[in-house]
């Protein structure tokens, strides 16, 4: 048996722990195996015989070691120790703790704004309240001196926008913002320099940055809703395995593996690798892969994914598949795809926005222009030409759609469906008849014996059935056991491939199999099997799938909210029949081939209605492609996966009326920012060209016209 710790036995003990710590460590490593002091000793020894580690320290309690280095790679290290038996994986300390460098940027630039804002503010009352010349020419330079370093800094997203815009040739929003709070802040100290007797405009600059700052906020936490499921998925990816050769383990890179490989996982660990149990049980806290919360108990044969977490004994796994073939990287990928969705909708906005940056310039110089020609105040003109740039900001209609998509992608992702597609939400929103598959998708997939034959025909037909590991014989079994049957003694067992199997009960021949096999005439409607009894007389068993327990009320839900719906199935009348009258279901389809469900959707949408298909195997594909909008269960096929627009994470139903309710209150909001928008610059453009808005009032209005539309794009979605 391999050591836990392998260091324990060989490495010394150190008279005394090191206390020193690394002052500006680069690289941080996670040790999740030491857990005694010989363990430091081992670990710092091998990284004190490595190139370019200038210091290194491991603390215990944290089971981690801090690393100054002169540019050394992460790998190396985790190489070097992994040779030395320990495992150890770069942290992210950000990742972990859940910290959003962007978002945290943003606030403290909030923060500088805000602060100087109310200071400039503060002296403006002087200003305004009558200040002498030289008492107000003081406070214009006092208010320089605290307005000059707050734009530089808190506006500095925006400029760097712009200067990347303006140097690849072309305009966008920010472009108009930068040119308003640069204009705003240098105006304002030539007045205050030359003792000029009128208002500064340092608090219109600062007010103006601190509100889109506001604005940008709320967008990115939006945003950070879809962003953080993706890095939540990748920190579950456990870089290294244990894997077996010959008897010994050994540390290797989890991307390393192939399938057939043995691997030990131990408890605590993350799962590597896709893969099936051949040792071992133990229990699976499976909630970050599908939402359950109750840990599930696993043994030999089970099927473990990467990224679940083995809570209480050893597990051996034999590897399926690993490194970028995993489901959890399928998964990660998929996730990644819908950060970036974006609705049809932000097309119109995107558009709007690239139009209004040219618009803004012209009317800005427009008004500078007109008001220079009609007044001759060059300070007038300039002032209403910096409203009207402030006022006629996109902002707002830059935002109305994304701040929305993004919201709602995260929400529905937090319950666990993933929207892949970048129309989806709006596509969703327009549909009036859900069409559902029935195999896999509104029953378990797996058969049940149907009816109540004796006790002694089943007795004897799990007797025969346990010969067979045909799901129609497991389904036998399993009916026996539900009734609480023995199996009835059967010698000579043997299994005929594509027949049944046959064996001798009380000295006489019994048979269990294919209907036409023992001469029995079968309906081809049902799932039929024959029992042959030792007298020569005939049984004929019938199966049934059994619904999900979650189908009905899902049915419900849907008719309740308006939606029609429909069965499309590949399988018989009757079973098809069954299924439906039981949900409720008064439009269904048997027997139909991919080809056929593709037709009967493309008869529906030539009809004017608006389909979504719900569908998990490969003969689902063409319809779900066909379809309006598509929904794939998790446990769907990977080619069914990649056609839907949506997959349910989570095994439960409930989320397709979850899904389309949410799609139709997005779309909803995304039509109420956008007519805000429009709104507001039909009311605002013409009081700045009008003159009757101040730099400072342009800069409220168009402020909080962006935190109306991000507001209304955060509110609670069902």
């Amino acid at each position: 048996m391999t050591a836990a710790c392998p260091a324990c036995a060989a490495a010394p003990l150190p008279e005394t722990a090191p206390t020193a710590t690394v002052a500006r460590p680069d690289l941080v490593l996670h040790l999740p195996d030491i857990h005694c002091a010989a363990c430091i000793a081992s670990v710092e020894a091998a990284l004190a015989r490595l190139p370019g580690i200038r210091e290194a320290r491991v603390n215990l309690t944290r089971k981690r070691v801090l690393l100054c280095t002169d540019g050394r790679d992460a790998g190396g290290v985790i190489d070097a120790l992994a040779a030395e038996g320990h495992r150890a994986q770069l942290l992210d300390t950000d990742l972990l703790a859940g910290r959003d460098s962007t978002g945290r940027d943003l606030i403290l630039r909030i923060g500088v704004s805000g602060f100087a804002m109310m200071n400039v503010m503060l002296l403006s009352v002087a200003v305004w309240s009558g200040a002498a010349q030289a008492t107000a020419q003081l406070f214009h330079l006092v208010s320089a001196l605290i307005a000059l370093p707050a734009v530089a800094y808190a506006a500095r997203p925006f400029f760097a926008s712009a200067l990347r815009a303006v140097s690849a040739g072309r305009l966008n929003m920010d472009v108009p913002i930068s040119l308003a709070i640069a204009l705003a802040t240098l105006v304002s100290l030539m007045g205050a320099l030359e003792g000029a007797e009128r208002p500064g405009w340092f608090d219109a600059a600062l007010a103006l940055t601190f509100f889109l700052l506001i604005g940008r906020y709320l967008d990115h936490a939006g945003r950070q809703a879809a962003r953080s499921a993706a890095a939540e998925l990748a920190a579950l990816e456990a870089p290294q395995a244990l894997r077996l050769r010959d008897g010994h383990e050994e540390i290797v890179r989890a991307a390393d593996l192939v399938e057939g490989d043995l691997i030990r996982i131990r408890p605590g660990d993350r799962v590597p690798a896709d893969g099936v149990v051949t040792e071992g049980e133990s229990d699976l806290d499976r909630s970050a892969l599908t939402g359950e919360s109750r840990p599930q108990a696993i043994g030999p044969g089970g099927e473990v994914s990467a990224g679940e977490t083995n809570l209480s004994g050893p597990l051996i796994l034999d590897v399926r598949r690993a490194g970028a073939d995993t489901r959890l990287r399928r998964l990660a990928d998929l996730v990644a795809a819908a950060e970036n969705q974006r609705s049809r909708h932000s097309g119109l906005a995107d558009r709007a926005a690239r139009i209004y940056a040219p618009v803004v310039h012209l009317l800005g110089a427009g008004a500078f222009l007109g008001w220079w020609w009609a007044t001759a105040d060059a300070w007038h003109a300039l002032d209403v030409a910096i409203s009207v740039l402030v006022i006629t900001c996109p902002c707002a209609l830059g935002l109305a759609v994304p701040a929305v998509s993004t919201v709602t992608t995260g929400w529905l992702f937090r319950r666990g469906i993933l929207v892949k597609s970048h129309t989806a939400l709006e596509r969703m929103s327009e549909i009036d008849l859900v069409v559902f598959d029935k195999t896999g998708t509104l029953t378990t997939g797996e058969l049940a014996l149907a009816g109540d034959p004796p006790d002694h025909v089943l007795a004897l037909a799990a007797g025969l059935a346990r010969g067979s590991a045909h799901p129609l014989s497991r389904a036998i079994c399993a009916a026996a056991r539900a009734r609480g049957l023995s199996p009835a003694p059967v010698e000579r067992l043997r299994e005929l491939p594509g027949r049944g199997v046959e064996g001798e009960h009380d000295g006489h021949s019994v048979a269990l199999g294919n209907p036409g096999w023992l001469g029995l005439a079968a309906d081809s409607d049902e799932t039929l099997v024959a029992l042959r009894d030792a007298s020569g007389a005939l049984f004929a068993f019938c199966f049934e799938e059994t619904p999900r327990a979650d189908a009905q009320e899902c049915i419900a839900e849907l008719r309740a909210l308006g939606y029609d719906v429909a069965l499309l199935s590949g399988d018989a009348p009757a079973p098809v029949t069954r299924l439906a009258d039981a949900l409720g279901i008064a439009r269904f389809e048997a027997r139909m081939s991919p080809e056929e469900k593709m037709d009967w959707l493309r008869a529906r949408r030539a009809e004017g209605r608006t389909c979504l298909m719900v569908g998990d195997g490969l003969n689902d594909t063409g319809g779900l492609a066909e379809a309006h909008a598509s929904i794939a269960p998790g446990s769907a096929l990977d080619a069914a996966r990649n056609v839907a627009d949506l997959v349910l994470l989570r095994d439960n139903l409930s989320a397709v009326p979850d899904a389309l309710g949410a799609s139709c209150g997005a779309v909803r909001r995304m039509r109420q920012n956008i007519w805000l928008s429009l709104l507001y610059n039909a009311v605002s453009i013409p009081l700045a060209l009008a003159g009757f808005a101040t730099p400072w009032l342009a800069a409220l209005a168009m402020s909080s016209s962006s935190l109306t539309v991000s507001l209304n794009a955060a509110r609670r979605i069902r």
